[in-house]
């Protein structure tokens, strides 16, 4: 569970990022953030993380105030959340299999362990066959594919996708959100995905945060948007 509880973030340029935010995301939720740009959105993903501080309130993950979290915290915090972004943030020298093992890599995991959690995951977004190739030789779909694999490896119980699909076509948009629609549904991973794009958001009816201006404005079960 997370939970914001009138949550500001001011920047030091006097920019209000965020404005009284108080938000509820149960465990295995979907649920789509949404907003032109500018409205908060980013902003949103990276105080669940802990990227960035709040200028006041409350931000609870499982009922533990983060803000209060030492630093030694933090990183356990983080390897509960898979994050996926806009730009892959892929490693172009390493292949498909290489890019999904570096969470795996990075705790100590087994080799044989590795081998066994990455094949499984690729099987899950659909990219087995394309274990050995290079981020280079993939669709846009396939590249971020790979990066949600490589968020999930590590069998997260948030995952965050920052504008997943702003860089691909329509139909390509809507089949990485299926993947991300599959995680959700087959392990109950809770997903929060920031986005401004109104098709998505309208096809898969899911729960609709909407911000403008850094305000919550509607937040609907299973809601629409009307992006100007």
């Amino acid at each position: 569970m997370i939970q914001f509880e009138e949550v500001i973030k001011k920047y030091p340029n006097g920019q209000v990022a965020l404005e009284d935010i108080n938000l509820k995301i149960e465990d295995g939720e979907f649920i789509f953030i949404v907003g032109p740009s500018g409205a908060g959105k980013s902003t949103m993903l990276k105080l669940i993380t802990r990227e960035i501080l709040p200028s006041s309130g409350k931000i609870l993950f499982n009922d533990e105030n983060i803000l209060q979290f030492k630093e030694g915290k933090i990183p356990h915090l983080r390897r509960k959340i898979g994050t996926v972004f806009q730009d892959f943030k892929l490693l172009l020298n390493r292949t498909v299999f290489e890019n999904v093992a570096v969470p795996l890599e990075v705790v100590g995991k087994k080799e044989s362990d590795i081998e066994k959690e990455v094949s499984s995951v690729l099987e899950k977004v659909g990219l087995l066959d394309k274990a050995e190739y290079f981020p280079s030789q993939l669709s846009g779909g396939e590249v971020q594919r790979t990066a949600i694999a490589r968020a999930i490896v590590s069998m997260p119980q948030v995952l965050l996708a920052d504008e997943p699909t702003g860089d691909l076509d329509p139909k390509t948009a809507r089949e990485v959100v299926k993947v991300l629609e599959k995680i959700n549904q087959d392990d109950k991973t809770t997903v929060i995905m920031a986005t401004h794009n109104a098709a998505i958001v309208n096809h898969f009816k899911k729960r609709v945060v909407v911000l403008e201006k850094g305000k919550i404005e509607k937040d609907e079960k299973e809601g629409k948007y009307e992006s100007d």
